[in-house]
């Protein structure tokens, strides 16, 4: 596994490195706030409590997957199952935090 936090715009190699883990994807937790993103673990619990460790506040921090291939996202993940904070499923129900979201998973991984 090649767990990575981006704070700037990803190195081709970083990528390549975060793909190693799932092949045609990477699970990454997002943090809304600080526009940090970490990915390439196993599991998005693993994204999130890398950027815990960096300073992030939990709910602040969202997981997604991020097909490069395609440049699509998708915001299914375990950790996003917060019912204090209205979000009762896997899927971000919220479409203005997944365009959050969105935004800095592109500026981070494109």
């Amino acid at each position: 596994m090649s767990l990575h936090i981006i704070r700037t715009t990803a190195k081709p190699t970083e990528v390549v490195e975060m793909l190693e883990c799932h092949g045609d994807f990477i699970k990454l937790a997002v943090d809304v706030e600080r526009k940090v993103i970490a990915g390439g673990g196993e599991y998005h619990a693993d994204c999130e409590e890398a950027l815990i460790e960096d300073g992030s506040r939990q709910d602040n921090v969202w997981g997604a997957d991020w097909y490069p291939d395609t440049g699509s996202i998708e915001f299914n993940a375990i950790i996003n199952i917060r019912p204090g904070q209205g979000n009762r499923s896997l899927e971000i129900a919220s479409a203005e935090l997944r365009g959050r979201i969105e935004l800095v998973v592109r500026e981070r991984l494109t």
